[in-house]
């Protein structure tokens, strides 16, 4: 095989990335994913040209509009005299799409052996199969290809599909092998990516059968390559990169202009080009209306391109550091990062919205978006966060899910500290997201948000007028005139709950823990001689006693914001109150009762004590003196 000519012009002293050949990586895109949910719902959509608007926006469409000159992103105004015909559905909303995103991931994670199953936005899905294919590749028997079966479990040799293993699935690059002495089951590389395209055919089958959604596939050896392989052939299809020898990748990646390569943002597109063509590159005023129309190819083939001069290029204020590196990479087709293993627990759950036609300047304008966010914020909680408490740990399905009806549930986590309602603000009408003017807020997430008894709708106004509007407050001291162009309400820094129950608060029980100290360091306290040495006893001497001190426990038991599956359950507003004095990083700020005798007033220093720990507030007096 010659080597091609980008290889030999790059200069001798530039050093050529070697990338990664040994994991073979899937890359899933859903066809129209937002189009194609409300398709699902109603399948006399499939036949209409149907566009799915956000604001004045056309946020994406269907195939059939597509065919009549509608495009993503367009104005509504402008897609509606291009194609007047066009079925317009509100796609604001992101709940549904996010639900089904759920569902079909889990669902192609149900089918990877090591967990690293990765999630980009709500419609691709990264998949690293190398252990299943290496698997199966030692199946193989080289004299009855035709009659192969791929084995989707190690433990059960029946579950799986039978697949043709003399030629791949679908589309390849190149379409046929110039080398077909290596492309033989010899060869290591082309056996696992042919086995790994007859799994996506199987995989994009299912997806389509059982759940109703078409996909596009790209099968290759890392996540750039793999991406950029499934935009080949679109839609309903996949493409294998057959990159067997060196050179290959860097050949693909030659005519792919700069701005199509995943790593390659708009302002990094940008400013290589306007290098590459020493002028400035035209300011557009949305990212999405800029594509950069020169290719890798005629970057690597500038003079004095290398690693060095692309950081120059790029770096500045702000800039991570070795950006150079990154995109020298990228542009060779070479990623050594691998895929996310999956995880139950997201990092964070976001809500925001946009005010573009107009903005927010009234407090009756204020409050209906910061309940219409707090019901989104919510329900995704639930959604996300809760499953069935009857050890199956699968996610409550449907109204159920978010209801708190039907099967017990129980919470996978919780969020450490609260929200922060990110406050964005801007003058322009539909302003560049990167002029807008942001500030925020955070604070500890309200116990009362893990009530699962209470709906949504009454969680969400609490947390709205409770919790959300004060933060507001700190941000803006003003009644009025605001002009805020977005609100995000943000929860973060997701604990597992850590209890078989999924009761909020993983931490220990500091009443319980005062009570049993006595008994604990006995033998290595030493006593006054005129301080007689404590009796410890595990049992409170009344049943007056027994209430409070039940009731001290379900609070201090909680670490983070959150309390235990008793403050979670409990329908008193008194207690719900003394758990939202709980502090976000584990601390608790004391309340006392002189009514039942929940505190004593110290005689000596006047302080007032827990019954619980009087008897050791005693003996630090007598050792004091």
């Amino acid at each position: 095989m010659t080597t091609p000519l980008l290889m030999r012009q790059t200069p001798r002293t530039t050093k050529i990335p070697t990338p990664k050949d040994d994991r073979i990586i899937l890359h899933f895109d859903y066809d129209c994913f937002y189009a194609s949910v409300f398709e699902n719902e109603n399948p006399a959509l499939k036949a209409l040209p149907l566009g799915i608007k956000q604001k004045s926006i056309l946020a994406t469409s269907n195939y059939v509009a597509r065919a009549r000159g509608v495009k993503k992103l367009m104005l509504i105004s402008d897609a509606e005299k291009i194609c007047p015909e066009l079925v317009l559905r509100n796609g604001e909303d992101l709940t549904r799409f996010r639900d089904v995103s759920k569902k079909l991931w889990s669902f192609l994670r149900s089918h990877s052996w090591n967990r690293k199953v990765e999630r980009l936005g709500l419609d691709e899905v990264f998949l690293n199969v190398t252990d299943i294919i290496e698997y199966n590749v030692q199946l193989l028997n080289p004299n009855a290809l035709a009659h192969s079966f791929f084995q989707l479990s190690a433990q059960d040799p029946e579950k799986g599909f039978g697949f043709d293993a003399s030629a791949s699935f679908g589309c390849t690059i190149p379409p046929k092998c110039p080398d077909a002495d290596g492309a033989t089951l010899g060869n290591p590389s082309y056996a696992r990516l042919l086995v790994a395209s007859h799994l996506a055919g199987y995989l994009r089958h299912k997806l389509e059968e059982d759940f109703g959604y078409t996909s596009t596939c790209g099968v290759s050896t890392n996540k750039v390559l793999a991406k950029l392989a499934g935009t080949k052939n679109k839609p309903k299809n996949q493409t294998t990169l057959l990159n067997l020898h060196e050179g290959d990748a860097l050949s693909f990646m030659g005519e792919s202009p700069i701005r199509e390569i995943p790593g390659m943002g708009f302002k990094t597109s940008q400013l290589v080009e306007s290098h590459i063509h020493q002028r400035p590159t035209e300011a557009v005023p949305h990212d999405h209306e800029y594509s950069a129309k020169i290719t890798t190819r005629e970057v690597l083939e500038h003079p004095g391109m290398s690693p060095g001069l692309l950081e120059k290029i790029l770096g500045g204020p702000g800039v991570e550091r070795g950006i150079g590196d990154k995109v020298w990479n990228l542009l060779h087709g070479v990623d050594n990062a691998d895929v996310k293993e999956a995880s139950d627990i997201p990092t964070q759950i976001s809500i925001e919205d946009t005010y573009v036609t107009k903005t927010l300047n009234t407090q009756a304008e204020l409050m209906r978006e910061l309940h219409a966010l707090s019901r989104s914020l919510i329900r995704r909680l639930r959604v996300d966060l809760v499953v069935a408490n009857d050890d199956s740990g699968h996610a409550p399905t449907g109204e159920t899910a978010v209801s708190g009806t039907g099967t017990p549930q129980k919470w996978l986590a919780y969020p450490r500290r609260y929200s922060r309602p990110s406050v964005i603000d801007g003058s322009q009408q539909a302003p560049p997201r990167d002029n807008y003017n942001r500030s925020s807020r955070s604070s500890p997430l309200p116990t009362f948000v893990f009530g699962l008894k209470d709906g949504i709708d009454y969680i969400a106004e609490r947390l709205a007028s409770e919790a959300i509007l004060p933060l507001f407050r700190r941000l803006h001291s003003e009644r009025q005139n605001w002009n805020l162009a977005l609100i995000n309400i943000c929860v973060t820094n997701m604990v597992p709950t850590g209890n078989e129950d999924g009761s909020i608060g993983g931490g220990r029980d500091i009443a319980k823990m005062f009570k049993t100290q006595d008994a604990k360091l006995k033998e290595f306290t030493v006593y006054s001689n005129d301080l007689p040495a404590p009796v410890a006893t595990s049992q409170p001497s009344s049943s007056r006693e027994l209430s409070n001190s039940s009731e001290n426990s379900a609070a201090a038991a909680a670490q983070g914001p959150t309390g235990t599956a008793e403050s979670v359950a409990n329908d008193n507003d008194d207690h719900d109150r003394q758990m939202e004095d709980i502090e976000a990083e584990g601390t608790m700020t004391a309340w006392d009762d002189d009514d039942n005798g929940e505190c004593r007033r110290c005689p000596e220093c006047g302080q007032r004590i827990p019954e619980f720990a009087m008897s050791a507030h005693r003996r630090f007096h007598a050792l004091g003196d």
